[in-house]
């Protein structure tokens, strides 16, 4: 990681720019995501071809998060976030005019990479600003992300009901992320390397970096165990209540509407509230939430519950990766962006899974049985809550730097 060096007014425009970043690719990632069914007719794909298709932007994701990390721990965040804005939308160019499947997965692998990278490079600058600014902030650029999804869906939508194609959506879309990324380009996080440490090397030459990994590790596993939540609902929450509870379609849809909505107010309110109740605390609160909900619509077996139960895995779900993140990224600050891009990683990887894991099960068990599953690992989060707690306050000794002394002020009054 990096240190951020403004303060004062420079350090309130950092963080308009990084919360800037995080906007585009949720927009990116949005309209796409509207568009998908136009590109699908238009190449004439079956389901499983663009299941096929899909895989490119999992696969290029994965990959590029392995590179940046290592790029944001040696250049800064600003310095690699800002041309990755640039190119976030660039590369949403390509799939709108692709001839056929092969073109369409390279074109979405480039997407995906860009994403990765994008997403691994933006909450290491989320990182930076909320370590200078000295409180929780996390949880507010990651509500700035579904917020920016929710727009370029709608944009995305409202373009396909007048009627207009993928490429024009695409282009304006385009057009504005890179005017987006214009104006958080002249307010980035200015960086540089902390203590003149490399990456790579544990400052102070010998020490702790074992734990340091396995701590990342678990954090990693925290996130996979969320994001195996939020893609089982986005993908199953509607099946369930219309196929196992028996409600309408338009009902249905319902679910995972419930679910984004808490999620979204919930990371509006998670700065506080990690202020108000520490990270562990929130983590724990928040774990207990999403899982006993889920579990008791699941019970339940009613159509309104399971919208209930699915706000509140949604609400119970949304500060708890926010929290994860800003905690990889202030576990070894010299190799912020390699921790995050491993968090990332594993939380991506979850996500993925989530879906294909619940459809597997729901063939043996049945699908309620299967939701049960995300229910009880977020329950498995709220016990190991601990591992967000911020490691610089135990490892700093008494009678450190000014610097230090800040640290641990602002880990205590973080939780």
């Amino acid at each position: 990681m990096t240190v951020l060096a403004e303060r004062g007014p420079a350090l309130r425009r950092a963080r308009v720019a990084v919360c800037v970043m995080f906007l585009i690719p949720g927009i990116a990632i949005g309209v796409w995501t509207a568009r998908i069914p136009a590109l699908k007719e238009r190449l004439a794909l079956g389901d499983g071809q663009l299941s096929l298709a899909l895989l490119g932007i999992a696969a290029g994701a994965l990959a590029g998060m392995q590179i940046v990390g290592y790029l944001v721990d040696r250049y800064g965040s600003g310095r690699v976030m800002i041309p990755l804005a640039f190119a976030q939308a660039a590369v949403l160019l390509p799939p709108a005019v692709m001839p056929d499947l092969p073109a369409l997965a390279a074109s979405l692998a480039l997407f995906g990479a860009v994403h990765g990278m994008l997403d691994v490079s933006m909450n290491a600058g989320a990182v930076e600003v909320e370590r200078a600014w000295g409180r929780p902030l996390m949880s507010s650029f990651h509500a700035v992300f579904s917020i920016g999804g929710f727009l370029g869906a709608a944009a995305g939508g409202l373009f396909a009901h007048a009627g207009i194609g993928p490429w024009p959506t695409f282009a304006a879309t385009a057009a504005l992320l890179a005017a987006l990324a214009a104006l958080a380009a002249r307010w980035a996080p200015k960086t540089t390397p902390e203590g003149g440490t490399r990456p790579g090397r544990e400052p102070g030459g010998r020490g702790g970096s074992g734990g340091k990994v396995q701590g990342v590790l678990l954090l990693g596993v925290l996130a996979f165990c969320c994001m195996i939540g939020e893609g089982a609902s986005a993908d199953w929450g509607s099946v369930y209540l219309r196929e196992d509870l028996g409600s309408s379609a338009g009902f249905a849809a319902t679910a995972y509407a419930a679910f984004s909505i808490m999620m979204t107010a919930g990371r509006l309110a998670g700065d506080r509230l990690a202020t108000l109740l520490g990270p562990v605390a929130l983590v724990r609160c928040c774990g207990m939430l999403a899982g006993a909900g889920l579990s008791a619509a699941l019970l339940i077996g009613h159509p309104v519950a399971g919208v209930i139960g699915f706000g509140c895995f949604g609400a119970g779900l949304s500060c708890i990766v926010p929290q994860v993140f800003s905690a990889a990224g202030h576990r070894d600050p010299a190799r912020a962006g390699q921790a995050l891009a491993r968090v990332a990683s594993l939380g991506y990887l979850g996500f993925l899974t989530g879906p294909v894991l619940i459809g597997a099960l729901s063939e043996v068990l049945g699908l309620p049985r299967a939701l049960a599953i995300p229910a009880v690992l977020a329950l498995f989060v709220a016990l190991a809550a601990p591992a967000v707690r911020r490691a610089t306050a135990a490892r700093e000794a008494p009678g450190g730097s000014g610097e230090e002394a800040g640290g641990r002020t602002a880990d205590r009054a973080t939780g």
